[in-house]
């Protein structure tokens, strides 16, 4: 008989699997509607690629992007779920599991002997995040798979407080306007402001990983979104980068307390093929997905 453990690892590793292969249900509703407001051609005709590329990684059951990207786990769980003990183990043999049986693309490389160890797995991979729910026997699993292009506009820095939204603003900006068309548009743009760099590149991943279409729960934050989603599609990358409309799918920001005299400011990007999936456990192992109908 197939042990708890076991159960978890196989769900996962499917998940990982699935997830490589089919897109969140908000993404592809995002995409459609984005090609259906377009109205220059060739931008239109890059959705259409799009979304026809998603419909063959359905068919064919392949990943939608040939660089499946490095595993990313984030995790709320319960002081009182079964597995917690057993959780780095499980999701590494998880991950180990779906690269074989997708394939996922190998993506480890080791620093600085740059061996790929052929696994996706190994020192710090996959990445994994806790946030423990104290008195919950319930676990909530993040999957995120981030490809090479899509980190690389990647930067952050510390400003002092003065510079204000509009040095925040002109930060993004700036790396959307030199790495953006690497990061595969529309994108999904993530900013983090703390009290230093760690902290609010940390935010800023949480950021991208936020439902699409579902601003900040604070009124001035969700003021902001929308003007720097205006001010960075005003750039007209477009998808692809053949122009058009609209350059981002999102724009969320998400903030914590800075010190008076230094504020860490993070960007992250995500790129169209957005492969954030949401598993939900009860004590007994029950699964729900949260993110993709039909998983």
């Amino acid at each position: 008989m197939e042990s708890d453990k076991q159960k978890f690892i196989s769900v996962v590793s499917r998940f990982v699997d699935y997830n490589a292969k089919r897109l969140p249900d908000d993404v592809v509703l995002c995409l459609g509607k984005m090609a259906d407001e377009e109205r220059d051609e060739r931008a239109k005709l890059m959705y259409g690629c799009m979304l026809r590329d998603i419909e063959l990684a359905a068919e064919t059951s392949r990943p939608v992007c040939q660089d499946t990207g490095l595993v990313q786990f984030f995790v709320e769980a319960g002081t009182e779920f079964p597995l917690l003990r057993e959780l780095p183990e499980a999701l590494k043999e998880a991950v180990e599991r779906a690269s074989v049986s997708a394939p996922l693309r190998p993506n480890a490389v080791e620093y600085p002997s740059e061996n790929n160890t052929g696994t996706n797995t190994g020192r710090g991979v996959p990445y994994i995040e806790y946030d423990i729910v104290p008195d919950s026997r319930k676990l909530k699993l993040t999957v995120y798979m981030q490809g090479g292009g899509a980190a690389l506009p990647g930067r952050a820095a510390v400003f002092p407080p003065s510079k204000g939204f509009r040095g925040i603003a002109e930060f993004v900006a700036d790396a959307m306007v030199e790495k953006g068309i690497n990061a595969c548009p529309p994108l999904v743009v993530g900013v983090g402001v703390a009290g230093c760099m760690p902290t609010a590149a940390k935010l800023a991943k949480h950021a991208c990983l936020r439902k699409l279409g579902r601003y900040s729960e604070l009124t001035e934050i969700a003021e902001e979104e929308r003007k720097l989603k205006a001010l960075l599609d005003e750039i007209a990358i477009g998808p692809q980068g053949v122009g058009g409309r609209a350059s981002t799918m999102a724009v969320n920001i998400e903030t914590a307390c800075h010190h008076p005299s230094s504020m860490g400011v993070a960007v992250q990007f995500s790129c169209w093929a957005m492969r954030r999936g949401v598993l939900e456990f009860d004590e007994d192992l029950t699964v729900k997905c949260l993110t993709h109908g039909g998983f």
